[in-house]
């Protein structure tokens, strides 16, 4: 599945490791929510980075001690009705100040990479859209009405600072 980030391809060096299965010796692994709460002293005491992936029905506010520590958190989309995800990244850039990548996996489609962009994601992983796609979705509008998680200012906050 590629992984684009950056505007560009990258190979994917994370790991995600199901609930039931072993943690392997080394490497950058990334963990369901429920398993990272029940063991999180011990996996992030390891030397190794560690990452996190939530469902829709996770709550991000559950990452708020470990996010100083959490290297990735990618957020699933089972279906791409399924809005939560968007809610779920505003949430950590915006409120939880969360900082490092936001990754969106799972039914990643082309039209709803800007909008994935705009919510604070930076990392997608997607067999629906190439890289040339999700360049040119990055680039279908150069300016916004409301304010986002992408650090862009709105026209309309433009418009006042020139009143």
């Amino acid at each position: 599945m590629p992984l684009i980030k950056d505007g560009t391809e990258i190979e994917d060096t994370w790991t995600f490791i199901e609930d039931d299965a072993e943690l392997p010796s080394s490497g950058c692994v990334s963990l369901p929510l429920a398993k990272l709460t029940e063991n999180a002293d011990a996996l992030l005491a390891r030397n190794q980075q560690i990452g996190v992936r939530l469902s829709p029905d996770d709550d991000p506010h559950d990452l708020t001690p470990y996010l100083d520590r959490i290297a990735l958190i990618e957020i699933d989309f089972p279906k791409y009705v399924d809005g939560r995800g968007y809610s779920h990244a505003q949430l950590l850039r915006r409120r939880l100040g969360y900082t490092g990548e936001l990754r969106a996996v799972g039914h990643v489609l082309r039209d709803q990479i800007l909008y994935m962009n705009r919510s604070g994601f930076d990392a997608y992983q997607t067999t629906r859209a190439n890289l040339a796609n999700v360049v040119q979705a990055l680039k279908e509008y150069s300016a916004f009405y409301q304010p986002a998680a992408d650090g862009q200012t709105s026209v309309f906050s433009r418009r006042h600072r020139q009143v």
